[in-house]
């Protein structure tokens, strides 16, 4: 029932269409020559015909639905329904021979996502989840992080937010710090169990868009630092618009990290 549910939610040329981009993916790992975009962050040839590929095929499969990536149109689209999509989240992993990225899609339907799809294309890993069904990793039942013991006590920072240990150097960081690069795994590592919180300063949309959908699903708050992703206006420009956020895996671990989401909130509000 629940395979069946998974397979369902993805329409067949949507799983084709991303196999398809994880595939060249594969390929081109270890051979990426990258260069140097406006925002001082790289970009590869890979990234580019990722995007592409997706945007081209996301309107063939869904004619009526408009798409905003990260290396095409930055505006929200007019349509009722639209996608959002990081064609590769981890460009400078990939382009250094750091297994560990990701391919990021979700759809959007009032302002908020309904599907989600995180591949993991070095890892062999595709996470779906649907809003109001829950979430799954290779077909496989995600269960709330709530449910679950993390003995380990790992917590996600990005390396923007990772200032706000000098700005209160007399309290311990209550875990183990993980950077691992990836802001859309880093916030979904909170779902599925690897780490109990993730705290990640600049964000933007096509980042946040599916791991958003999967915290929801499983059952993790979130607190927005500086401005909320919620109902985004048809037509506004998300080229420059970060979403500084914290992501928990329960009620009582996102206050204990708040008082770092609370430093990072007022860098980012008086940077």
């Amino acid at each position: 029932m629940t395979q069946a549910l998974t397979r369902s939610a993805l329409d067949p040329g949507l799983a084709a269409l991303i196999d398809r981009v994880a595939e060249r993916q594969r390929a081109d790992f270890g051979h990426a020559v990258s260069d140097v975009k406006a925002d001082g962050s790289l970009i590869t040839a890979c990234d580019r015909w990722s995007d592409a590929t997706l945007v081209e095929g996301l309107a063939a499969l869904f004619p009526n639905e408009g798409v905003l990536s990260e290396e095409g149109n930055k505006q929200v689209p007019l349509s009722d329904a639209y996608w959002v999509v990081d064609p590769l989240d981890g460009t400078t992993n990939f382009a250094a021979g750091i297994p560990y990225w990701a391919i990021s899609l979700a759809r959007f339907e009032h302002g908020r996502p309904v599907l989600a799809v995180l591949d993991v294309p070095p890892l062999g890993q595709r996470i779906v989840a649907v809003r109001g069904k829950g979430a799954w990793r290779n077909d496989k039942v995600l269960r709330p992080p709530s449910l679950q013991a993390h003995p380990a006590g790992c917590a996600s920072l990005c390396s923007r937010s990772i200032g706000v240990l000098q700005k209160l150097p007399d309290r311990r960081f209550p875990g183990k710090i993980r950077l691992l690069g990836v802001a859309s795994l880093n916030l979904v590592s909170v779902a599925m169990g690897q780490t109990v919180a993730a705290l990640e300063a600049t964000p933007k949309i096509w980042d946040l868009a599916a791991a958003w959908l999967v915290l929801s699903e499983l059952q993790c708050p979130l607190r927005w630092l500086l401005r909320s992703p919620e109902n985004l206006v048809p037509g506004s420009d998300q080229a420059v618009a970060d979403y500084p956020v914290l992501a928990a895996d329960r009620a009582e671990t996102l206050e204990r990290f708040m008082p770092w989401a609370e430093a990072l909130q007022a860098l980012a509000a008086d940077p």
